[in-house]
């Protein structure tokens, strides 16, 4: 570890989804902007490996990184907002921590010493989080806690947190993200749950040093004072966390709160270099005086819980912004779009994302939309399943292979257009077993998709375990629908395109994962542009 490496340690209280990411996140983004090298880390306090066997509804979006780690939502946060990838060392689980240790001990690491939670599971924790400042020299980590202080589950990490507070008095500090609800009947605020928060940390032998009180109502001197007093911090360490209209307002809100001028003297760290913001600011200027609005429906089977699409809600407020273009997102249930139906839902879009997904729930739905897109000349980007459902759409409407499917639903299809990958084939085991990370791709020039991106040659993260199935591609090809996007080394089609079409792109990867306030995805640009030419037809 770097002597110099500062650690930053984020719990939670009273209640789940505060928002200790984005707290996270923007805090990182002002020290960031202040010339210091900084990364954030997620610790996940459920028995799951990774995230990537959960279903959606249990945790929303499953994200994953260039080097192919499955990993929690919050790490789409940590790279948007800070524009620098993350990897496998940025999450770590419950799951993967004893899984270490168990292999330790089986091997004999422990020389026959009784394992036990205290030192060897923390010790554990603890060697995962300095594992970043380890392997690369970060000013700063900032470490997230999933969960609540006083789940039983998160007790082994908060443990790791004090002795960490102990073992390097001087380079550690915890901010705890507390709520003060309002209750409207009595008109005021209440400070009584972030003191019994807090009170639940000190009992785990933690003092934080910052507080960050949500709230939806300013907190005035005297609400800071008595915060204050009886929870042992200083009074310019109550920081207030106002609700935001945009996740991206978050770190203007907290440089206007000094939250990273009071975490650089409680390290002991230079003030050096004033946030430049600029461009954050302008980003935020333009998506809140955009020039025009636009309609887009995302068909998914999970649309109920947003945070399952997370990355692609993002990707698409980033690419609005570059259009001058308030986004209005319609979330459209795929399982109601029947036979026929498509136009009661969809008559009204600019353009139609049809999103990614797994199993047959939803699927015809999903079908029925791309014929839609497809038919009507409006603007169609597919992601994964949907560049997927596009493929048997095309196969059934245009090829007249009425039984074409994907291998996934229908093992028994006489037309598999869409087939399980050859590696794929012998895995049993569900658990980061696709293909996952980042693979090249080589785009055909003069496409749209090489249009939109500029280059020929593309890097994308994947997450699949089938493929379009090359055989054929040649009557695709006579038919319309082209491939213009490969992986030269396995000759897997990448993305797919229909050549009378306006703006018809379907691709195998997922371009969400990598658009950042920064950097906005240009396939994501050139759909929401392809949308707002259609609109104005």
């Amino acid at each position: 570890m770097s002597k110099s490496t500062k650690f930053i340690f984020v719990t939670g209280g009273v209640t789940s989804s505060l928002g200790k990411g984005i707290i996270s996140a923007s805090l990182a983004k002002l020290l960031q902007s202040r010339g210091y090298s900084v990364t954030i880390q997620k610790l996940d306090p459920y028995i799951n490996i990774d995230p990537g066997t959960l279903n959606p509804y249990e945790h929303g979006e499953c994200y994953v990184t260039d080097d192919g780690a499955e990993t929690d939502l919050d790490l789409g946060h940590y790279e948007r907002f800070l524009n620098i990838p993350t990897s496998q060392a940025n999450n770590i689980t419950t799951g993967r921590i004893y899984k270490n240790v168990i292999e330790k001990e089986r091997r004999g690491d422990y020389l026959g010493k009784t394992v036990q939670v205290i030192p060897h599971i923390t010790n554990e924790i603890k060697d995962r989080i300095q594992e970043l400042a380890k392997n690369q020299d970060f000013d700063l980590i900032i470490t997230e806690i999933g969960g609540t202080v006083g789940d039983i589950e998160s007790l082994p990490y908060i443990e790791a947190v004090r002795q960490m507070m102990w073992e390097y008095e001087n380079d550690c500090l915890v901010i705890h993200l507390t709520l003060i609800p309002y209750l409207s009947a009595a008109g005021e605020l209440k400070t009584k749950p972030t003191q019994h928060s807090v009170k639940a940390l000190l009992e785990l032998g933690v003092q934080p040093d910052i507080l960050c009180c949500r709230t939806e109502h300013p907190l005035d001197l005297e609400i800071r004072k008595k915060i204050a007093r009886f929870t042992n911090v200083s009074i310019n360490a109550v920081i207030e966390a106002k609700d935001a209209s945009s996740i991206y307002d978050v770190p203007i809100l907290m440089q206007a709160e000094e939250l990273d001028v009071v975490v650089l003297d409680k390290l002991g760290l230079s003030k050096r270099n004033p946030p430049k913001l600029d461009n954050w600011k302008n980003f935020l200027d333009r998506l809140k005086n955009p020039k025009c609005e636009i309609n887009i429906a995302l068909v998914g089977k999970y649309v109920e819980l947003k945070d399952s699409y997370k990355s692609i809600s993002e990707a698409i407020i980033h690419a609005g912004v570059v259009n001058n273009a308030k986004i209005k997102v319609h979330w459209i249930q795929s399982d109601n779009i029947s036979t026929g139906k498509a136009r009661d839902f969809l008559q009204s879009m600019q353009g139609i994302l049809v999103a990614p997904g797994f199993g047959s729930r939803g699927i015809s739905g999903k079908i029925e939309a791309i014929r839609y897109a497809r038919e009507q000349k409006i603007p169609f980007l597919g992601i994964c399943l949907g560049m997927q459902c596009a493929v048997i759409e095309y196969a059934r409407n245009v090829l007249g292979l009425t039984d074409a499917h994907t291998t996934e639903i229908d093992p028994d299809t006489t037309h598999p257009v869409i087939s399980m990958m050859e590696e794929q084939k012998k895995v049993s085991n569900f658990g980061g077993t696709m293909r996952l990370g980042a693979y090249a791709c080589q785009l055909k020039p003069g496409t749209r998709i090489a249009a939109a991106y500029q280059v020929d040659q593309i890097t994308e993260r994947h997450r699949h375990r089938y493929e379009f199935n090359n055989e054929y591609l040649n009557s695709f090809k006579e038919a319309g629908l082209i491939a213009t996007g490969k992986n030269s080394e396995s000759g897997l089609v990448e993305a797919i395109e229909i050549k009378e079409h306006p703006w018809f792109v379907g691709v195998q990867f997922h371009p969400e994962y990598k658009s950042t306030v920064d950097q906005p995805h240009p396939l994501f640009c050139a759909f929401i542009h392809a949308a707002l030419t259609h609109s104005q037809l």
